[in-house]
């Protein structure tokens, strides 16, 4: 795999991007596995994302981890004396790798229900998401997450629940 790069001259430059391991995988709805770290671009990746790829089996179960540096904007504020990670950017990196176990598409988040956060999330921690398709289809995926630091579960969610983009929005039809 290659991405272009644009340089000063007038033709890009390609610099090659390290390309995950895959296997294929048998079984209803899976395709590729994708094991070891993927350090280059990851979808979803950024502030609400996740920073490397762990695992993905489309379809069925996906595992990511999101460092948590202490220079994010949000400690500032969110609590000056105690600096605590705010739980709707946990909660996005769960949708981010929700999105990428639900496979190639566009999907949208639609639906949250049963989130629970049982400890904090400060600066320097390393957050292990694992996410487990409860029911997928070609329109709508739903899913489990769980986050986990230090050792301990720090937040869950019991239903994910993404769009395809080529779904219909209600009232829109």
């Amino acid at each position: 795999m290659t991405t272009t790069v644009p340089t000063a001259g007038p033709t890009p430059t390609p610099t090659p991007t390290p390309t995950p391991a895959t296997a294929p995988v048998s079984g209803a709805g899976s395709t590729t596995v994708t094991t070891g770290p993927v350090a280059a671009a990851v979808p979803g990746g950024g502030p609400g994302g996740f920073d490397r790829l762990l695992e993905a089996v489309v379809g069925e179960r996906a595992a990511a981890v999101r460092n948590v540096p202490a220079t994010l904007a949000c400690f500032t504020d969110h609590f000056p004396r105690h600096p605590v990670l705010p739980g709707v950017l946990l909660l996005e990196s769960m949708a981010a790798l929700a999105r990428t176990a639900a496979g190639p598409g566009t999907w949208r988040l639609a639906a949250v229900r049963g989130v629970r956060f049982k400890h904090f999330v400060g600066p320097g921690d390393q957050v292990h998401l694992t996410v487990e398709v409860t029911a997928h289809g070609p329109h709508r995926t739903e899913c489990r997450a769980t986050a986990r630091a230090g050792g301990r579960v720090v937040a869950t969610a019991r239903v994910l629940a993404l769009v395809s983009d080529e779904t219909t929005r209600e009232g829109t039809a």
